[in-house]
């Protein structure tokens, strides 16, 4: 890691990929200034408040502490910056990317651009965001040449939320630049932050590092999830075969299939590619699009899967009560965005059923109000018709599930009498 002279840092957006950037710049010595719109947000980081699991409340006091960390939704603070970084969102709006907040970021950063500054985008996109989007978005608000006057370039996020072994620090960083110094610029940033830079030609090979990684994972997982409905009918025990197929040591990889995707990456990050490839060239990209057939109806089939055992029970879904465990879309996390167990808690929901659910992490304003959130007492487990397994958090005493009347456990952590796994 190389040691740099402290430069100010502005991360536009404190989420789940800016806040722990954030903390990390301010940990090696910059000076930071953390921009966000939400106002609310800026609020609780100022107080020391940190909603991201993978930021403890010591870490930001810590940095707040240091006068080097600086919260705030006043665009102005980002004048004078050395560096600045977008990670905000990117959703998808009807299959089209919602690129609206990368343009409004670039339009404040252009305000406040200098010759010699760095932009560097890390929100995952199609490749070409970086030099057909933002680039001319900076290049008109400051009357500055991107490469002549200012550096450019693209960095993918690689945050996995709760992951104790992988961090911002030691997963290595993939980098790129519109030119030769452009990648110096942005590379001499990361160097100073994560323990190895992966450097690429340029921003596009980059911004499809990221949507590469994802429809990898984003197919596989359809794969197991397709394989283990069909394992499911043919009466085979699909955890033990992928348990099996896990000791060869060459040539395979181990994915588990659940009750859908969630998060960002994975139920979004593949469609930008589709999305892409359909308006450059005209052509379906049938991996991607499979794929999201497949991982969008999982919660419909875990649905059908506790209606079946319902029916089996002389019950019907509606007015039966279902305690659903877990309605993050990762486990040990509080990250709810897109997940699908609040799919299957909506469809249950519709149906009639009385729902109620546990989530030590989720805070219950995330929550649809129509659920009852309960911490999983004897008596809630005894008292549920049904209880689903969505998001295995350690949480959980699962010894306990043992007196349920029926399980039906997505993710494989019960076995028992009264247990049906995915």
């Amino acid at each position: 890691m190389t040691d740099t002279s402290p430069t100010r840092v502005v991360i536009v957006g404190q989420g789940y990929v800016g806040l722990p950037l954030a903390m990390r710049a301010v940990e090696v010595g910059h000076h930071v200034v953390g921009f966000d719109i939400a106002h609310d947000r800026v609020k609780r980081l100022s107080g020391g408040e940190s909603f991201v699991e993978d930021v403890p409340a010591d870490v930001l006091g810590a940095a707040l502490a240091t006068g080097r960390y600086e919260p705030t939704s006043e665009p102005r603070g980002c004048a004078g910056f050395d560096v600045a970084v977008i990670t905000v969102p990117t959703p998808l709006r009807e299959g089209v990317p919602d690129l609206s907040h990368i343009e409004e970021s670039a339009r404040v950063l252009a305000r406040f651009l200098r010759p010699g500054a760095t932009v560097i985008l890390e929100s995952t996109t199609y490749p070409g965001t970086t030099e057909e989007l933002v680039l001319p978005i900076l290049e008109e608000g400051s009357g500055l040449s991107a490469g002549r006057d200012f550096h450019m370039g693209y960095s993918p996020e690689r945050i996995d939320p709760g992951n104790p072994t992988w961090n911002v620090v030691n997963t290595p960083k993939v980098v790129s630049g519109i030119d030769a110094a452009s990648l110096e610029a942005v590379k001499g940033f990361y160097d100073s932050i994560v323990e190895q830079t992966v450097p690429v030609s340029s921003p596009k090979e980059a911004e499809l590092t990221k949507l590469l990684e994802n429809t990898f994972r984003h197919v596989n997982i359809a794969l197991v999830n397709e394989l283990a409905m069909f394992a499911s009918d043919l009466g085979i025990d699909v955890w033990e075969a992928i348990d099996a197929a896990s000791t060869k040591p060459f040539g395979y990889l181990r994915f588990t299939p659940g009750p859908g995707v969630g998060g960002h990456c994975l139920p979004i990050d593949p469609s930008y590619l589709s999305w892409r490839v359909k308006r450059a060239l005209g052509q379906s990209f049938r991996f991607v699009e499979l794929a999201n057939d497949v991982n969008d109806h999982m919660p419909d089939y875990v649905v059908s899967r506790l209606t079946v055992a319902l029916n089996r029970a002389h019950k019907a879904v509606n007015g039966s009560r279902v305690l659903l465990l877990g309605l993050s879309y990762k486990k040990n996390t509080g990250d709810a965005r897109e997940s699908p167990a609040m799919v299957v808690a909506d469809r249950l929901l519709a149906l009639g059923a009385e729902v109620r659910a546990a989530d030590p992490y989720v805070l219950s304003e995330q929550v649809d109000r129509r659920i009852s959130l309960v911490d999983v007492s004897d008596d809630d487990v005894q008292a549920a018709d049904a209880v689903v397994v969505l998001t295995d958090h350690d949480a959980f005493d699962y010894e306990a599930l043992a007196r349920a009347r029926y399980v039906l456990d997505t993710r494989n952590r019960l076995k028992g009498d009264n247990v049906e796994r995915l």
